[in-house]
């Protein structure tokens, strides 16, 4: 029984241990819920809700909208620092003038006042400088919100354009004018100032090249008389940024294939009024062409065909040119080939001693890649497909750098553009480029008067108009009247470049002139009619043209005040009357010049030939050519050779006619009168015309050089000059009316030696000569003084 007892006590006694134990789990569970909910009732206490943060001044803005940019701290309270993180938010939305944040602990006080919106963004005073130039530079936009250091940076833009524009003296007051309702307009008070110009244009480190010469390369021109016209004298950053590369380009041409333009500056020199714009240049050493040759790392291409387009050779000087367009030369064969992802890269090994530049071209298969898209921005003037159409290839073709490089250069070379660059970025998958062409457009129209004096056509003016992208089609479209003591003319052209889609240019042309007697010849011409002509250019020097013209000549009588009679042959040609000319003809052109207004090397030579008998009334061959090759002496003198010549004759059994034979005069030889020289009638009583030849040539030798102490930009040169030449082989009637003709055609070289002054005006070239003659025939009629003046 004890035993019992003690068994049942210990059992008892387990019993109420475990109960004891259930008890102090049960009151720990409890415990430890009583303090979770404890902490989580603090927590809500110490976040404040959201609607604690209260919001005034708010009209557009929702106030929700404003809350959402305050976050509580780690501590969950909105302490100064988060205050801070939403002001600066706040304030940098733009939408508000001015924020405030007030109240401490668990109250926040948001006090706001919204910036007004934007109804109307104006400009006044601009007349320089459209509205829509403006606009476009500026970033506060019309129903926006009015930020006012924006506002304030705007202004500075507006500044900036005006510089551009050369008016480093404008003044930009912004005006803010409340229209109520939160609204204003915002109004930009612009006093444009006077132009600044460029006073001073310099060079420093050249030695190859002087100046004057340097001056000629580039657009930036100092102020002169001529600035109104050419309007070089305005301050441009765009523009001196491209004169630097002209510079660059112009000594890489030269043979200095290491010069460079390490910087362009331009200082205000409040005296003047004006910039003063110095380029630094360093030219580096002169170097020859060494050895050439055409590497080619694709298999199965011909390396002997590839290297016969080469332009460059052994022992000629450098010339960057001819490497650029070797390069375009043979991506372009590569692409007819069947590789249109090779490229060419020139390799350049130069050899300081020797001072020359071995080169090889190494051809490689390029990354296969396509033109996904051509985009083109910036050319608010001028039409795509006018940009489009330079290119060689199109969207969907093979990517080909040096075509790329080949279609900016042509695109710049149109002078459409202030500025051209073409970009690529990454397109919708790897082999894919998408090309952005960024272009900004400049004027394109001319007017020009014209007047002057003339010792072949008297008093005469002269009104140009023209415009060399009309509409933005690039159509070119001339027009001119002329009208002077002698002479009366008009001339209306257009041309489209690219005639039908091709690269064949088409043109028209409608001519009138008419000449009254001179003191040279005792008659009068008219001659009316018209032109087509097309060309094209066969190589980047070689050029061809061809045209067929319908035109009606005539000669006319007037009586003669000494009682003399018209020489014979021209009044055989008078009583034939009108005669209509129908001709086709080509002028092929060869030049390497390396300036067209103001070349100092390099050749250009025509050949023209126009047969007439394609129906009208008379039929003849007429073949001419001229010739000019020109080279740098010295930084400041150029020499120039000159050689022309030309041969006409009837077919058919006809003469060919008066009018259209050859005369000479002071554009072959100076020192003589227009129709000085060449075949003459003698025959008692006439009026001793000359009566023309069939035949002529002409030769020149001249020096070119500026003028010491005539600052360049006012553009006057000197020269000095031999001339000789000849105009024989009368071909017309040798008798009229029952009379003899006794012309003169003696084949005797007439010469002189002479200086001249030019000066490059805005209406043309200002030319006075003197030449004395030192051979002539004793019937020609001689002129020492010549002054001809106007761009006629």
């Amino acid at each position: 029984m004890d035993n019992r007892e003690s068994g049942r006590d210990v059992t008892n006694r387990r019993n109420i241990h475990r109960q004891r134990a259930q008890r102090l789990l049960a009151m720990g569970g409890i415990l430890a819920a009583t303090v979770a909910m404890m902490s989580i009732a603090m927590a809500a206490e110490t976040a404040p809700p959201r609607n604690s943060i209260v919001v005034e001044g708010n009209r557009r803005v929702e106030a929700e909208t404003i809350r959402a940019y305050f976050h509580t701290s780690q501590g969950g309270r909105y302490d100064e620092a988060s205050r801070d993180a939403a002001l600066k938010s706040l304030l940098a939305t733009g939408l508000f003038e001015s924020v405030s944040i007030g109240g401490f602990g668990e109250s926040v006080v948001v006090r706001v006042t919204e910036a007004p919106v934007l109804a109307r963004i104006a400009f006044e005073g601009n007349k320089k400088i459209k509205d829509a130039d403006l606009s476009a530079a500026i970033e506060s936009r019309p129903r926006g919100t009015l930020q006012r250091a924006m506002v304030q940076s705007d202004a500075n833009r507006i500044v900036e354009v005006y510089r551009r524009a050369g008016r480093d003296e404008v003044i930009v007051k912004p005006e803010v004018i409340d229209r109520g309702n939160g609204s204003v307009d915002l109004v930009y008070t612009i006093t444009e100032g006077a132009k600044t110009p460029v006073r001073k244009v310099e060079f420093t480190g050249n030695r190859a090249f002087g100046s004057r010469q340097l001056k000629a390369v580039i657009k930036t021109s100092a102020h002169s008389v001529l600035s109104f016209f050419t309007g070089g004298d305005t301050y441009d950053p765009d523009r001196i940024a491209q004169d630097r590369e002209l510079l660059r380009t112009y000594y890489r041409s030269k043979g200095y294939a290491d010069a460079s333009v390490s910087s362009a500056t331009a200082e205000y020199d409040p005296a003047q009024q004006g910039f003063t714009v110095t380029f630094a240049v360093d030219e580096g050493a002169l170097y020859r062409f060494g050895n050439a040759s055409v590497v080619c790392n694709i298999p199965g291409v011909d390396t002997s065909q590839l290297s016969r387009l080469a332009l460059v050779r052994s022992g000629a000087l450098f010339d960057g040119n001819a490497v650029d367009k070797t390069t375009d030369l043979l991506a372009i064969e590569l692409s007819k080939l069947g590789y249109p992802f090779a490229h060419a890269t020139p390799r350049i090994t130069r050899d300081q001693a020797r001072q020359r530049i071995d080169i090889a071209f190494t051809i490689d298969q390029g990354v296969r890649a396509y033109v996904e898209r051509i985009e083109i921005h910036g050319n608010s003037r001028t039409r795509d497909y006018v940009i489009r159409r330079e290119f060689d290839f199109g969207e969907g073709d093979p990517y080909n750098k040096t075509l790329i490089d080949r279609t900016e250069r042509r695109l710049k070379n149109l002078n459409y553009f202030k500025s051209v660059k073409i970009t690529n970025r990454p397109g919708s998958s790897p082999d894919r480029v998408v090309l952005d062409v960024e272009t900004v457009d400049q004027p394109t129209g001319d007017i020009n008067f014209a007047g002057g004096y003339g010792t072949t056509d008297g008093w005469l003016g002269e009104v140009k108009l023209s415009e060399r992208n009309f509409y933005g089609t690039g159509l070119d479209l001339r027009s001119s009247a002329t009208f002077g003591q002698y002479t009366r003319g008009i001339n209306l052209s257009a041309s489209e470049p690219y005639f039908l889609g091709t690269r064949v240019a088409a043109g028209i042309e409608l001519f009138g002139r008419q000449t009254d007697t001179t003191s040279y010849q005792s008659y009068g011409t008219a001659t009316y009619g018209g032109s087509l002509l097309f060309g094209t250019p066969l190589t980047e020097q070689l050029g061809v043209q061809w045209r067929y013209s319908l035109y009606n000549q005539n000669i006319t009588l007037a009586p003669n005040a000494n009682g003399l009679v018209a020489s014979l042959p021209i009044q055989q040609a008078a009583a034939a009357g009108p005669a209509w000319v129908s001709q086709g003809g080509t002028t092929t052109t060869f030049s390497t010049l390396d300036n067209n207004k103001s070349p100092t090397s390099g050749v250009r030579s025509q050949l023209t030939q126009d047969l007439a008998g394609l129906g009208g009334d008379v039929r003849f061959l007429r073949t001419t050519s001229d010739t000019r090759y020109y080279q740098q002496i010295n930084s400041d003198v150029v020499a120039m050779v000159r050689g022309q010549g030309g041969y006409i004759t009837g077919w058919g059994g006809q003469q060919a006619p008066l009018m259209n034979t050859f005369f000479g005069g002071p554009s072959m030889v100076r020192g003589f009168a227009p129709y000085g020289f060449g075949p003459r009638d003698l025959t008692p009583g006439s009026t001793r015309d000359n009566v023309g030849g069939s035949m002529y040539f002409a030769t020149t030798t001249e020096l070119q050089s500026g003028i010491p102490g005539i600052p360049d930009e006012y553009g006057l040169k000197a020269s000095a000059f031999v001339d000789a030449g000849s105009v024989f082989r009368y071909n017309g009637p040798t008798s009229f009316g029952g009379q003899s003709v006794q012309v003169a055609d003696k084949n005797i070289v007439r010469s002189s030696v002479g200086v001249g002054l030019t000066w490059a005006s805005p209406f043309g070239a200002l030319t006075v000569d003197y030449a004395v003659p030192l051979s002539k025939a004793a019937y020609d009629v001689v002129q020492p003084l010549r002054f001809s003046a106007g761009g006629f």
